[in-house]
């Protein structure tokens, strides 16, 4: 099973479109997917069409409940999308109450592991989609994971937000001793402005060794996916965007994977 959290500590930067887009190409492939959403504000359900508040239980309630887990347990909470073989594990609003309630127990960095370990022989991939800010929701999405993919708008204010995304990426490694290996993908690229071809050659110029080699476009097709709660892979599959989430998802799966 292979597991990737889609991270940045900057919001609207294409995280939730991210996960989707690559979960919506996967199964195409014929894979079993598992999507998370550890963001309180639910994007990732919402985009899929499952409103976290008319659901009984969710994330919320596995990382309350874990020192109880079991592959019943968390396979009850799990939810079928209206993508075949795509699953998602939903957010809840009280998530956000997460730190101040539990954060000072043992181990509460390791439940999403916990959680993901447990559902491993369904599932040929999980995709976590974070919240955009550092707490204990993250360090679980980025300890449960084997990379860390890290969209990054093509604009200034984006690059900002990589500066200290990655920062936080070393901080864990040194605190956890454990090697994250991301890639940061370029996203919103609009060719006709002056701030895309800019921001696109800073990243280029500072993050070489870490930044895929294609981009993600601006294309109105991602609008029409998310009101259609389907993947842009199965709506418009022949669109920019779709085929860039293709391409992306080619580099992830071959050998040239970023350490």
């Amino acid at each position: 099973m292979k597991i990737w959290t889609v991270a940045n500590q900057k919001g609207g930067v294409g995280k939730t479109t991210t996960v989707v887009s690559l979960a919506g190409a996967l199964v195409k492939q014929g894979k079993r997917v598992l999507v998370i959403d550890t963001d309180p504000h639910a994007s990732l359900g919402y985009y899929l069409g499952i409103d976290s508040e008319e659901i009984p239980a969710s994330l919320y309630n596995l990382f309350v409940e874990h020192q109880s887990l079991t592959e019943s347990k968390i396979q009850a909470h799990i939810v079928p999308t209206s993508v075949d073989h795509l699953d998602l594990l939903p957010a809840a609003m009280a998530l956000a109450t997460i730190d101040r309630q539990l954060g000072h127990e043992d181990g509460m960095g390791l439940v999403l592991r916990n959680i993901i370990d447990n559902v491993s022989s369904s599932y040929d991939y999980a995709i976590i989609d974070c919240p955009p800010v550092l707490g204990v929701l993250m360090v679980n999405a980025l300890a449960a994971c084997e990379q860390v993919l890290i969209p990054v708008q093509t604009e200034f204010l984006a690059l900002k937000g990589l500066d200290r995304m990655i920062k936080t990426l070393k901080l864990m490694d040194r605190t956890q001793q454990q090697q994250h290996r991301f890639i940061v993908i370029p996203t919103m690229f609009d060719k006709r402005t002056k701030a895309s071809p800019l921001a696109l050659r800073e990243l280029q110029q500072s993050y070489s060794d870490h930044l895929w080699n294609g981009l993600i476009p601006i294309d109105t097709k991602f609008r029409d996916a998310s009101l259609a709660h389907t993947p842009v892979s199965h709506c418009a599959p022949n669109s920019r965007g779709s085929v860039a989430y293709r391409r992306l998802l080619q580099f992830l799966d071959s050998e040239r994977g970023v350490s």
